[in-house]
């Protein structure tokens, strides 16, 4: 490879990171919040699933709400990030919020912010944020 073909290639900006559809997705839609839980269970890959569960913890607005969120968007986040990794992911491409997919590990990431953020965890809220 030529040095000018390999500067070219270091200089490229990172091509973003699209993660694949949701399976937890259609059932959400269909089962409705009675079988929500049934759902989880069954996705417990589903970084949607676990950042709902950390948002609704986050709404109750009570230091119990907030530690169960915080342990939810932990889950959530971890999982999205195994599954970014699988689709090629190397923590410097864009996580672009406006491929659908992609939602559930950003909004574990936010619901970690914001649980750190109640918590006084400093160092992860300025992580995540």
């Amino acid at each position: 490879m030529s040095s000018e073909a390999h500067l070219a290639l270091l200089a490229a900006p990172p091509q973003p990171t699209l993660l694949p559809t949701d399976p937890a997705v259609d059932e959400i839609v269909v089962g409705g919040p009675e079988d929500f839980l049934k759902i989880v269970s069954r996705h417990p890959e589903s970084s949607l699933c676990w950042a709902l569960l950390a948002e609704g913890s986050l709404s109750a607005r009570t230091p119990s709400g907030d530690l169960t969120a915080y342990a939810f968007a932990c889950t959530g986040y971890h999982r999205g990030v195994d599954a970014l990794r699988r689709a090629g992911w190397y923590g410097r491409s864009p996580i672009p919020w406006d491929h659908i997919p992609n939602r559930g590990f950003l909004r574990s990431l936010w619901a970690l912010a914001c649980a750190a953020h109640r918590l006084g965890e400093s160092d992860e809220y300025t992580r995540c944020v």
